[in-house]
């Protein structure tokens, strides 16, 4: 996947000075990075509405946009797919990589913590 990833970046970092009539990359880096937040959330919250409507085909479609606009604010940020990857890395050495890093400060076990399914974690948010 990390291989599709830095295409998809590499293709958003050609495209970027392209011109933004012809080219929605283009339109999105002229158009700033407020408009680049925008769109993300936008397919962002498509993509939950689709999965909580149990409409697989369009949980597909929508991820991937949500994934194009991703790497676009990536860019725009000076954030590679590199960068992302070595953070999901080191929270797998210190959690497992189904969890989220805390809020707060807490004691990392000696022994790595094995790889967490998230169906038993539950869904639900704790608050």
């Amino acid at each position: 996947m990390s291989d599709s990833l830095e295409k998809l970046y590499q293709a958003v970092i050609a495209a970027k000075d392209l011109d933004p009539s012809v080219s929605r990359t283009a339109r999105l880096f002229q158009r700033g990075p407020d408009k680049m937040a925008k769109k993300l959330a936008e397919e962002a919250i498509e993509v939950v509405i689709d999965a909580v409507n149990g409409k697989t085909d369009a949980v597909i479609r929508e991820s991937a946009d949500l994934l194009y606009n991703l790497t676009v604010l990536w860019a725009a940020a000076g954030v590679r797919p590199e960068d992302v990857w070595r953070e999901m890395e080191m929270r797998e050495d210190l959690l497992g990589i189904a969890e989220k890093m805390p809020k707060t400060p807490v004691k990392v076990p000696q022994d790595r913590r094995p790889i967490v399914a998230l169906e038993a974690r539950g869904l639900r948010k704790r608050h």
